[in-house]
């Protein structure tokens, strides 16, 4: 049997940050008992002027593989999942590929919104099972939606932030990586997006001068049973068949856009809340990237030992869920577990989301 584990972390926010109280400025209204209590966010990062997708990608993959203790020739196939591409085409991952110097590997893209990660990693640990030429996968989550994100519009100002999270998936003779699920529901794809720039809604000089449907908008709000409801169901399904049981998860990780949300589901649960491990406070939300870059946060904050059982729940526009359950135990088959130096890592790799 072949199993597949995660040997590798890594993530990766940019330098510029913006607090509650910017916002509060920039809107011209006191937002911050709101976001920091309901929400839990009281700063986001965003890139600059000159800082795009690829560039977080890079510093994040860079990180992880470097903890995974792998060069990039030896990576086998990478995935990247994001919804603010660096281009529309070709796909962020070919960019990627090409800054990395992947080699042969092979590459593309995964698109479901803020789920993608969840989406990436359930596609990565298939391909290593079923497939004997696939050894080591490197899946990359990116968001730069601050590209995108009308900052006179507090709905999505105050929420949105950048950033990138990566993990390297990795042939393992021991189990890892457990079962996974994905959900969607079709009927909820014009709730929120950027929905001009595309086939449908080509970028127009009147597109542009309206400035509404080439940013960011919330144009439906999503009933709060989609969450509230739906991650529990999801998590119970996928802890079911891999025969492991809510209360023996030792880490949850769930979309980090409302800690009001997450409290809300683990009580559901019958779960503590210091079982979950947050970064929206200081990182904001990151769309799919936030459920790699709190998982490399947690790692190396010393939450994960080796054997815990760690589930990782994502959702968001389209409407897209995805859910995996894994047994932490960062060993490969064939080769040591590679330690790494976090100072050492940080002077090669420039700042990651850990200083």
């Amino acid at each position: 049997m072949r199993h597949a584990t995660i040997t590798g972390t890594g993530s990766y926010v940019p330098e510029r940050v913006l607090t509650n109280a910017d916002l509060s400025r920039m809107l011209g209204e006191d937002i911050d008992d709101f976001v920091s209590n309901t929400l839990g966010i009281r700063e986001r990062h965003v890139c600059g002027p000159d800082e795009s997708t690829a560039d977080l990608a890079e510093a994040a993959a860079r990180r992880a593989l470097a903890d995974a203790g792998l060069a990039p020739e030896e990576v086998d196939l990478l995935i990247v999942s994001t919804d603010t591409p660096e281009y529309i085409s070709p796909a962020t991952s070919s960019v990627l590929h090409g800054r990395l110097g992947l080699g042969r590997a092979g590459t593309f893209d995964v698109n479901s919104a803020c789920s993608g990660f969840a989406t990436a990693l359930d596609a990565a640990w298939k391909y290593v099972r079923a497939d004997e030429r696939y050894r080591r996968v490197l899946v990359v989550a990116v968001y730069a939606m601050s590209k995108f994100v009308d900052y006179a519009d507090k709905k999505t100002a105050t929420i949105f932030a950048d950033g990138a999270g990566a993990v390297v998936v990795e042939l393992s003779d021991r189990p890892g990586i457990l079962a996974s699920e994905l959900f969607a529901d079709g009927r909820l794809s014009s709730g929120m997006g950027v929905f001009a720039g595309g086939t449908a809604e080509p970028i127009t000089v009147e597109v542009l001068q309206d400035g509404y449907r080439n940013r960011l908008r919330f144009v439906q709000k999503y009933p709060k049973e989609v969450n509230e409801e739906g991650w529990p169901r999801i998590v119970r399904s996928v802890l079911e068949r891999a025969g492991e049981r809510v209360e023996e998860v030792d880490l949850w990780l769930w979309t980090q856009v409302n800690r009001s949300t997450i409290e809300t589901v683990m009580d559901r649960l019958g779960e503590p809340m210091d079982k979950a491990h947050t970064v929206m406070d200081k990182w904001g939300y990151t769309g799919s990237a936030c459920l790699p870059m709190a998982l490399d946060d947690a790692a190396r904050a010393g939450r994960l030992r080796t054997g815990d059982l760690v589930v990782l729940t994502g959702s968001g526009a389209g409407l897209a869920m995805g859910c995996v359950a894994l047994r932490w135990d960062p060993r490969p088959a064939g080769r040591g577990t590679a330690e790494a130096e976090p100072d050492a890592l940080a002077a090669l790799h420039g700042r990651s989301a850990h200083g």
